[in-house]
């Protein structure tokens, strides 16, 4: 398991003050508003930014933070990921999961039969879309719906499916 979660990714700045939008992979982009602070992956470290003030444009956040008051200490990071430690992150209902932790899962077939592995997960207005690497069938995409998915076992790494008719 993964010991931190991505929250965001800095698209662009904001003005010339050290503000930045950025695109929530969250669920609830709303969650920014409870965060005191975020990891930035600066792509050789993880550097702490504590949040400053957190306001919404559309479908972004645009997040200002304690010492960044100008446009050119910030502007390198775009594209960058936002990050928070697990123990931050949102509690979970049942057959709910932080995407970090299916990735690279096991997949098999109700019967046992290894069918593959989790590659990605594509987040759609209905519901998720687990994108699985067989090595028989290539890539293949299944909805994940509870017709779909049987099991997720974290601690084995593995997850169980049924494959509908019509999706190979």
């Amino acid at each position: 398991m993964e010991d931190l979660l991505k929250v965001g990714v800095i698209t662009t700045t904001h003005g010339v003050r050290g503000e930045v939008k950025v695109y929530p992979t969250t669920d609830d982009a709303e969650r920014f508003l409870d965060l005191d602070y975020v990891m930035l992956d600066t792509g050789k470290e993880y550097r702490r930014l504590d949040i400053k003030n957190v306001r919404f444009f559309k479908n972004l956040a645009i997040l200002k933070f304690d010492g960044i008051d100008n446009i050119n200490d910030i502007e390198k990071y775009k594209g960058c990921s936002l990050w928070i430690p697990r123990e931050e992150g949102q509690e979970l209902g049942e057959d709910e999961y932080y995407i970090a932790d299916l990735l690279g899962m096991n997949v098999v077939l109700e019967d046992g039969t290894e069918f593959g592995t989790l590659k990605d997960v594509m987040e759609t207005g209905a519901n998720d879309v687990y994108i699985i690497n067989s090595k028989e069938h290539g890539e293949v995409l299944l909805p994940a719906i509870k017709e779909c998915i049987l099991n997720v076992d974290l601690e084995s790494n593995t997850m169980t499916i049924h494959l509908m008719k019509g999706l190979i």
